[in-house]
């Protein structure tokens, strides 16, 4: 397995309108998609380079887990452009028996999450050839699971 790129940054905000509004208007970052409870931005170079998601109704929710506090969620690294690629990634973490906290198929790509040493969420993955560009309504379009057993 060998990254090819820093695909994307995940950050869960507690304020998605304002966030939304710093990286569009303030900082130039093209947003491509916002459905109210999740922002995608992209330069044009991926399907999204910069996804914030809203977790505004469980800031301060003692019952919610601490991990849903405004901050980094995961960072994406593209990992190859094909499902065998994933899938030899998939069999680089196992055979080092590096935990797999869940595996996606995002529409526009499909993914395995697992963690760093130090427990920040790593998301490996690959581009479909789908085109995104003409519906970026499938980059906030609810995942399905991948099975590579």
């Amino acid at each position: 397995m060998q990254i090819k790129e820093l695909g994307h940054v995940v950050l869960y905000v507690s304020n998605l309108e304002k966030m939304s509004h710093f990286y569009r208007n303030i900082l130039g970052f093209k947003e491509i998609s916002n459905n109210g409870q999740f922002a995608a931005f992209s330069s044009g170079r991926t399907h999204h380079e910069m996804l914030l998601i809203d977790i505004s109704r469980y800031v301060g929710d003692k019952s919610f887990p601490k991990m849903l506090q405004p901050g980094l969620y995961h960072i994406g690294f593209k990992v190859g452009d094909s499902d065998a690629e994933l899938r030899e990634a998939y069999e680089v973490l196992k055979g080092n028996n590096i935990p797999i906290s869940g595996t996606a198929d995002h529409h526009v790509s499909h993914s395995i999450y697992t963690q760093d040493p130090d427990g920040n969420e790593l998301e490996l993955y690959i581009d479909t050839d789908v085109d995104w560009k003409n519906n970026p309504e499938l980059i906030t379009k609810p995942p399905t699971a991948l099975n590579f057993d």
